[in-house]
């Protein structure tokens, strides 16, 4: 399940996580936080659901349904992010992959400090990982990365702050995007390669965390989960196409 906001361009939101459901042979439940008006050049507008009907739509799901696993995308608004966390404590949807959208590509989103303090206060020690990139890991630890040593700290940060597992992204590293996967007991340094045009990519991180659920739904255990995400993402950058006039959209119809 995916619990996060639409992208009517299909580049990233719950849109692309139920593509990449759907890729990997899964069902797709969906929960919508946040409306979007976005293309490919960025984001326009964002318009928050509100709290009860997100609620309404969790509740919904789980008198009928029980997925494996679910994640987080855009939660726009600290009444969001209570009811998700309240949903966590509750012991239903399973486990929950935590992609914290804190900022939209080129666009008019940007998370404000009480979300961000809500989301580590509330959410994150209701998770079974948190998928930061670099900035957002800036953002939540408060602390500056600019070294590898630093991402990994602040992988241990967040697994200290109460997520099962973190995963400090590399995609806006420079040189090679290499990922720092902290479970609580080893650390992973997840080796990657630099595609071309990578920085005008949209939607990655969101096709990463989807990835992960998916692998977990299908059984694989968390770091085999978080290593066929990772290579599965390259594949898709690869076959980036150009729907647009901007940005260029992870593709997965090429793949296999």
């Amino acid at each position: 399940m995916t619990i996060a906001g639409s992208d009517p361009s299909g580049g990233a939101g719950i849109q692309a996580d139920l593509k990449v459901f759907s890729y990997l042979g899964l069902n797709g439940l969906s929960v919508l936080t946040a409306i979007t008006a976005q293309n490919t050049k960025g984001v326009q507008a964002t318009y928050a659901v509100p709290r009860q009907q997100v609620r309404v739509q969790l509740e919904s799901l789980a008198d009928d349904s029980r997925p494996v696993c679910s994640k987080t995308g855009m939660l726009p608004s600290v009444d969001i992010i209570e009811e998700v966390a309240d949903t966590g404590r509750s012991g239903w949807p399973g486990l929950i992959v935590i992609d914290p959208v804190l900022n939209s590509t080129g666009g008019s989103y940007s998370a404000d400090k009480t979300c961000v303090a809500s989301l580590i206060e509330l959410l994150v020690p209701e998770c079974c990982l948190i998928t930061p990139n670099l900035p957002e890991a800036v953002a939540l630890t408060g602390r500056d990365i600019i070294s590898a040593e630093d991402a990994k700290d602040a992988a241990r940060f967040l697994v200290d702050a109460g997520a099962g597992a973190a995963c400090i992204t590399g995609g806006h590293w420079p040189g090679a995007p290499n990922d720092y996967l902290f479970d609580g007991e080893k650390m992973y340094t997840l080796a990657g390669t630099r595609y071309n045009e990578t920085e005008h990519l949209h939607g990655t991180g969101c096709h990463f965390s989807a990835a992960i659920v998916g692998y977990i739904a299908l059984g694989e255990k968390l770091p085999a989960a978080v290593e066929k995400a990772k290579r599965l993402v390259e594949k898709a950058i690869r076959a980036a196409s150009s729907p647009g006039t901007g940005m260029k959209v992870l593709s997965l119809s090429q793949t296999i």
